[in-house]
């Protein structure tokens, strides 16, 4: 793997992601011949924001593969509540261990992140921005219950504004051919426009509705996603939008007989219990592919890893990112990285943030 650090998937090739998913899938049918390939090798997880899943997935891949874990699931038990910035604790925590994973609520964190590690990075989940080891875990899930990633009818349905499995899940979809994408929201959780522009430039087909029954006939993977409370200013605005979207048997009797049913989880009400028992709901069996999906991540970045953290990168730009979420706002002293986009528009190389000039 070419990659030192995992941001985000497009830093891998299509060739590259399947030899992921291959790797996975051999893990898979005979766990215990890896049982070992870790042995002496440590992962720091690093969890800011809660986490059931991912944090425990993350663990699970290390010891099954013979290694072992250190790091927090609480910044309070940390000296992240004495004010410690996240440089200071990457760079202390790259020196423990061998390969870290950290989930953050501020965007662009794990890009911060990898400025300042010895070690490899993996992006567990930044704020509302992206989740790719999440990805890795759908197209594991596809790849085995579909049997391709290629020509396939995707709805996406939810919170798709503030949903960072949704950003990250479309962005690495639209590199396999045939691909297209319904988007299933209200007008107010609608897909960032940063995502639209790549689906645009991948050539990708999309429609946007608001209704799920119109949605189903078309799908061949529906991908849904709770709305997120944590993601909202106010209480009364995550009130206005929470339950428009529930998957129950009715509406299962318009989608096709081999469509695929994929959430990240937790859920809340979206999914009624009823369709847990149809055999078209991959969700369960979705986190234990994630096992091995991330079993196989932690291998092949492992395989060349170097010790040797990112030069000191320097301002592209003297602007500051007007996303009050991204990680450049608030620990200040990290480099303004920005992407020129054309005119007078800037891309923030943290958050994907559009900004004026």
């Amino acid at each position: 793997m070419k990659t030192k650090h995992l941001i985000d998937l497009e830093s891998l090739s299509v060739s590259e992601l399947m030899e992921v998913i291959e790797l996975a899938n051999r893990i898979k049918d005979d766990p215990k011949a890896y049982s070992e390939v870790c042995k002496g090798k440590i992962l720091a997880t690093l969890f800011y924001e809660p986490s059931t899943r991912t944090q425990m997935s993350f663990k699970t891949a290390m010891l099954r593969l013979g290694g072992s874990i250190i790091g927090f699931d609480n910044p309070q038990n940390s000296s992240v509540s004495k004010g410690e910035s996240l440089k200071d604790t990457i760079t202390v925590v790259g020196g423990y261990a061998d390969i870290i994973a950290i989930r953050h609520y501020k965007e662009g964190a794990a890009k911060a992140a990898s400025l300042y590690s010895a070690a490899p990075v993996i992006n567990a989940g930044d704020g509302g921005h992206l989740h790719p080891t999440q990805t890795l875990t759908d197209i594991v899930t596809l790849y085995n219950e579909k049997g391709t990633l290629d020509n396939m009818c995707i709805g996406l349905c939810g919170d798709l504004k503030n949903g960072r499995t949704v950003h990250s899940l479309i962005k690495t979809m639209s590199h396999f051919k045939g691909n297209s994408f319904v988007l299933i929201s209200t007008p107010e959780l609608g897909v960032p426009q940063y995502i639209k522009d790549i689906m645009n430039a991948s050539g990708c087909r999309y429609t946007e509705v608001s209704s799920l029954n119109e949605a189903m006939p078309m799908l061949d993977v529906l991908y849904m996603t709770r709305i997120q409370r944590e993601r909202f200013k106010s209480y009364e605005d995550y009130e206005r939008q929470k339950g428009v979207f529930v998957l129950d048997r009715e509406k299962l009797r318009l989608a096709k007989r081999d469509m695929k049913i994929l959430h990240p989880l937790p859920r809340v009400d979206e999914i009624a219990e009823e369709v847990d028992y149809d055999d078209r709901a991959k969700y369960f069996i979705q986190t234990v592919y994630g096992m091995y999906a991330r079993m196989a991540l932690i291998m092949k970045m492992l395989e060349n890893a170097d010790r040797k953290p990112m030069p000191r990168q320097s301002d592209t730009h003297q602007a500051k990112c007007n996303n009050p979420n991204c990680i450049s706002c608030s620990e200040e002293y990290l480099p303004r990285l920005f992407k020129p986009l054309g005119g007078d528009m800037l891309l923030c190389k943290y958050c994907d943030g559009r900004n004026l000039i």
